[in-house]
């Protein structure tokens, strides 16, 4: 197994740990907004084998609190589950980042309690996400990874990225409501630098402003347990 990228720490990326992220190349989605654009298009900006990536977090296990397996979409990958295994040796703890779309590779992980968090993106009201974000309708398969994320991960979140035209306040509604009751909703700003498809943005302004975020928080606050804005500096 080789993964595609490394980022050595992050105090950002797993909630209240330090962290290092991990990258899977490969995307069922086709997000235009999708800022790892690399990753999406199963690019590899980089080889890292398992071997070596066991190698870099052996000696760090006493400053390291967990490892980030993000992507791309982790749960393509037949050997994720051998990299969360590999990691439990090391007695780390492991977050999942997913777009929810196998919900039979995510309830097999937590079934064999090989992840300790869940982050799985809401993009857009998960009715609309065929046929621009993906070629066929997954909402089932969506459905099915909110329940499993709410009642069998040990923690988790959802988080949706703040971009127009897939996010306004009835849209903003409309995916609180679907995870009415979650422990955690996440709202975080749209960074328009990189992109995976920016000729669709070419008659769009993408960029919803802070104000905004802030009502949508508002909007979604009374339907889930904590509704909380997240920067790159939170």
């Amino acid at each position: 197994m080789n993964l595609a990228g490394l980022q050595k720490t992050s105090l950002i990326d797993y909630p209240g740990m330090v962290s290092c992220v991990v990258f899977l190349t490969g995307c069922n989605f086709t997000c235009p907004f999708c800022h790892n654009d690399e990753l999406a298009r199963g690019e590899w900006p980089s080889r890292i084998s398992l071997d070596q990536f066991i190698e870099f977090l052996t000696p760090r296990r006493g400053l390291l609190d967990g490892v980030v397996i993000s992507g791309g979409e982790p749960t393509l990958h037949p050997h994720l589950a051998d990299l969360c295994r590999a990691v439990r040796r090391l007695d780390l703890r492991i977050k999942l980042d997913t777009n929810g779309s196998r919900p039979d590779v995510l309830a097999r992980l937590l079934d064999e309690r090989l992840v300790d968090y869940v982050a799985m993106d809401i993009k857009t009201p998960i009715e609309s996400y065929h046929p621009v974000l993906v070629q066929r309708d997954i909402t089932a398969h969506l459905r099915r990874s909110i329940e499993l994320i709410m009642h069998a991960s040990p923690d988790y979140e959802f988080r949706t990225t703040c971009v127009r035209p897939f996010v306004d306040e009835h849209r903003i509604l409309d995916m609180a409501r679907t995870i009415q009751g979650a422990r955690r909703y996440i709202l975080q700003p749209f960074r328009p630098q990189k992109m995976l498809q920016p000729d669709f943005f070419e008659t769009i302004d993408p960029v919803v402003s802070p104000a905004e975020i802030h009502h949508f928080r508002e909007l979604s606050s009374p339907l889930v347990e904590h509704c909380l804005i997240r920067t790159d500096h939170d």
